[in-house]
């Protein structure tokens, strides 16, 4: 799969008009300042051997230089990754101790007000952009009740956190809809099985069976579909 679409996103960048030579030196470049940058980045050999070349050279971490910073790759990834991973993490707790309660509730409480509430807030919520719902956070918790702060990085790890809190509620409510929406249908599945009247007639409570029984194996759609966002989140950032 990984090969399958690197090969997509290889031809894909080579299908779409334009010359990246002429796009970096500008429009007014020599054809000899376009050839000779042509033959540098081996724009001139054959799809084959490019695709060769840009397997191994993702392979080995050579992702060459950005023209936008002026620095490799690798180097501006190495300055971020510190920042965008503590975000993505917390940002999957918040989103993951959102989710788990208002899915047991939605589940539990099916075709009923508490379910409708829940599941009218999941469409609110998708409906919602994520700029959009970051603004008004920073406007509620950073402008009027001064809470948090509206940007920076912060000093020590408190501040760092409190720096990071924002952004990460922002992005965690952003997918915390799909989530609910995910495990209250992999809950309500569950419900139904065997096992779990089995539980409740050893008389096992319903929080109990809701959070250990029905949540744990509804888990697995929903996990996957975390991933999938979580990696959402890293491209983002």
């Amino acid at each position: 799969m990984v090969i399958g679409v690197a090969a997509a996103t290889f031809l894909l960048l080579h299908a779409i008009p334009g010359d990246p030579a002429r796009q970096v030196l500008g429009l007014h470049a020599s054809a000899a300042a376009i050839a000779a940058l042509r033959h540098r980045w081996g724009l001139d050999s054959s799809l084959a051997s490019q695709f060769g070349r840009y397997i191994g050279d993702v392979v080995t971490l050579k992702l060459g230089d950005s023209y936008v910073y002026g620095l490799p790759v690798t180097t501006i990834i190495a300055q971020r990754i510190g920042e965008t991973a503590g975000l993505v993490a917390i940002a999957t707790v918040i989103a993951v101790a959102i989710t788990l309660p208002l899915a047991a509730i939605a589940a539990s409480h099916r075709d009923r007000a508490a379910d409708h509430a829940v599941r009218g807030v999941s469409v609110i919520g998708l409906g919602m952009p994520s700029f959009w719902l970051g603004i008004v956070l920073i406007e509620v918790f950073a402008v009027h009740l001064r809470l948090l702060p509206v940007g920076g990085s912060g000093s020590g790890l408190l501040g760092h956190l409190e720096a990071l809190l924002l952004p990460s509620l922002t992005a965690a409510l952003a997918i915390v809809p799909l989530l609910v929406r995910s495990l209250r249908v992999g809950m309500l599945d569950v419900l139904g099985a065997d096992f779990v009247a089995a539980e409740r007639a050893n008389g096992l409570g319903e929080l109990r069976v809701l959070v250990w029984h029905v949540a744990r194996n509804a888990l697995i759609p929903t996990l996957t579909l975390l991933g999938l966002n979580i990696a959402f989140l890293i491209a983002a950032r």
